[in-house]
């Protein structure tokens, strides 16, 4: 499960293992030019656009794990749900917490949605400011690189989220943690602005049926 929670919920980690708050204080991350602060608010606005969202995704990292392979759905504000394919493991956020359901053990874990970088993705108000800071932007084959970290603790890891020019749009974001592993999650056939059942962002354990309120 910590592969799962490192890969969407704590881009640039902000529930961190103890190895990681025991570290010196890192440097300030770099200034960006004025032109790269310029675009800033074009990114801003296109991911405050992104109200809904359903895709299939592709998880690989760095350290030699298999593929994984699964859906995504995000409705703002406060809203995820991951599911994976064929082992029955699942995230969703709905709105104050984020469970994580381990389908091997049959367990779940949670954490409140404000320590974890969910929050940032699910905000109602998304800006590149304040308690993160934008570290770099990179340009490569018609692709945008935004690179984010905790602006009070930038050593403990990054996130970078990854846009296709042309037409603009999200397509991948990878994390790097305070351990310096990788992981990135590709986005296949993005759907944005799509219907999504709200019933669906509630914590159920496999097997059980909710009651009716």
């Amino acid at each position: 499960m910590r592969k799962i929670i490192l890969a969407f919920l704590a881009a640039a980690a902000l529930t961190l293992p103890a190895a990681a708050q025991n570290r010196g204080k890192a440097p300030p991350p770099p200034a960006l030019s004025a032109e790269e602060q310029a675009r800033l608010p074009a990114v801003e606005a296109y991911l405050n656009d992104i109200r809904s969202l359903k895709s299939q995704f592709v998880q690989s990292s760095d350290d030699g794990a298999p593929l994984s392979t699964g859906t995504f759905q995000l409705l703002r504000p406060g809203r995820m749900r991951i599911d994976y394919d064929g082992n029955g493991n699942y995230i969703v956020a709905d709105g104050r917490f984020v469970y994580f359901w381990d389908a091997e053990v049959k367990e779940q874990q949670n954490a409140p949605i404000g320590s974890t970088l969910a929050d940032f993705l699910l905000r109602e108000k998304i800006t590149l400011s304040g308690d993160v800071t934008v570290t770099r932007l990179g340009n490569d084959d018609g692709l945008l690189e935004v690179t984010l970290v905790q602006t009070k603790e930038p050593g403990q890891g990054s996130l970078t989220l990854v846009f296709e020019e042309k037409p603009f749009g999200l397509r991948k974001w990878r994390v790097l943690d305070a351990q310096g592993r990788t992981t990135e999650v590709a986005l296949q056939n993005p759907q944005f602005g799509v219907s999504l059942d709200k019933d669906q962002f509630y914590f159920r354990e496999p097997g059980r049926r909710r009651g009716r309120d």
